[in-house]
């Protein structure tokens, strides 16, 4: 059995890996959150029914890079890859789709995930889906928003109340005339006090 596995690991190292079109995998890429759960999806775009096999290539800091068999849905049981945790990684196939769930994922869990599915004689692999495994989630940043300066508005200076009459030509006039006939008036009535003054001591003198 597991020679089996290992000879079918060493033809998918070979094979050139390009994905097909015959197997649509999603997502393509996925960030997640230390002690989640994440699902990826294959569906062959097949008219039959065909076992599909889940591979993980792991991501650096790993120094093992190879090809890795995970698992392979069947009607009847699952089978596992030779070290993987069962109890946080289960396949299962309806038809032509088939979804891999990993549960508690790790920062160890991130790297490539490729389904495949073996035909006569080639090998056919999916897109492959980018797993990051992060303890904090990246958040994004808000846009940054150029400020709009406030328009300044020129009020006009407000009209000074006056509060004394309008000193205008016709004003003056009326002043200066005012002044000159109480000057006028107070001068004949000086004269007037004169003349009455002089006919008294006169008359005092006869």
């Amino acid at each position: 059995m597991w020679l089996w596995l290992w000879l079918l690991l060493l033809a998918a190292q070979l094979a050139a890996l390009h994905g097909s079109s015959a197997l649509q995998q999603t997502p393509g890429e996925k960030v997640a959150q230390t002690n989640t759960v994440v699902s990826l999806a294959c569906e062959a775009k097949t008219s039959q029914s065909t076992r599909i096999y889940w591979l993980r290539q792991r991501q650096p800091p790993s120094t093992d890079n190879h090809y890795e068999f995970l698992a392979v849905g069947d009607p009847t049981k699952t089978v596992y890859g030779k070290d993987v945790e069962q109890e946080r990684l289960n396949v299962s196939q309806v038809a032509t789709k088939s979804v891999l769930t990993l549960g508690s994922v790790q920062p160890a869990d991130s790297g490539v995930y490729f389904c495949m599915t073996i035909g006569t004689p080639e090998l056919t692999f999916g897109k492959g889906t980018q797993l990051t495994v992060v303890d904090v989630l990246p958040t994004t940043a808000k846009p940054t928003t150029k400020s709009t300066p406030k328009k300044i508005r020129c009020r006009p200076p407000s009209p000074v109340t006056r509060t004394g009459p309008p000193c205008g030509p016709l004003t003056l006039g009326l002043l200066v005339t005012g002044a000159v006939i109480l000057l006028v008036s107070l001068g004949v009535a000086i004269h007037l006090y004169c003349q009455r003054r002089r006919a008294r001591i006169r008359f005092m003198k006869q």
